[in-house]
């Protein structure tokens, strides 16, 4: 074991590096325009409405205290699919905004370091009533789900890019949370990073806990094919790239 690396990797834990930055020359100081808060998808791309939260008829309401006793990681799923208010609620609760887009900040559901915000989530919908199955990504700002592809081989996909875990491949839906950096970095440079990770952790502990209103489950996935998702995603790898993965599906209760 390298204790030097060990060193290196740790300091990433600790916040140490706060008192290094001088944030009078971060680019949100220098007056550089903020980023985008969503990311852009093409003219005439296919978008599927979900349904807000004053439309849902079928999502019980939360016993948070039970939700949180009963939470635990699920690797198999009933062969059952997700409805489209069920699927709606989930986004909903580990992205959705709530209030008006303010100075290039929008509040949403979980916590955000500066309410900066630099996750994408991206879907890949298996068993989801009244979607066709695909790649989708989540606009938040719209609550919609804009269709990026689809792919017969798609399942066996995910699964070899999880290293050959076979759950994200047989949920009814699999989220993939990817990271565009700059969205923090423009506020606090090199201290961006720590609390990127730490966002997805707010986002994925909002979905296990909302999959438990629904009777559905889910296992967070944090060992994965960097380089096979990204490719998979369509992501650049460096401005862009995947972070975190949560399988999701129907489960006995």
């Amino acid at each position: 074991m390298n204790k030097d690396q060990l060193q290196m990797y740790r300091y990433f834990l600790k916040d140490s590096i706060r008192k290094k930055i001088n944030f009078r020359f971060t680019d949100q100081n220098q007056g550089i325009p903020v980023p985008p808060i969503e990311k852009n998808f093409p003219d005439g791309a296919r978008r599927v409405d979900l349904p807000g939260p004053e439309l849902w008829k079928n999502i019980p309401l939360a016993d948070l205290t039970r939700a949180i006793g009963s939470r635990k990681s699920h690797r198999v799923y009933l062969d059952q699919p997700l409805s489209l208010e069920e699927l709606a609620y989930l986004v909903w609760c580990t992205q959705g905004v709530k209030g008006e887009v303010n100075h290039g900040h929008a509040h949403r559901n979980v916590p955000s370091a500066g309410c900066r915000h630099a996750l994408e989530t991206y879907l890949a919908i298996f068993n989801v009533e009244g979607v066709e199955a695909g790649m989708y990504r989540y606009l938040p700002l719209s609550h919609q789900l804009v269709f990026e592809f689809s792919d017969e081989m798609l399942a066996q996909k995910m699964v070899i890019a999880a290293l050959g875990q076979s759950y994200p491949g047989k949920s009814a839906v699999t989220f993939i949370w990817a990271a565009i950096p700059y969205r923090m970095e423009w506020r606090y440079g090199l201290a961006a990073h720590k609390v990127i990770a730490l966002d997805a952790g707010h986002v994925c502990q909002n979905l296990y806990l909302a999959c438990e209103t629904i009777a559905a489950g889910t296992c967070a996935i944090a060992a994965y094919d960097q380089e096979e998702l990204d490719e998979l995603l369509g992501l650049d790898g460096e401005q862009e790239f995947a972070i975190y993965i949560a399988s999701v599906g129907k489960v006995k209760k």
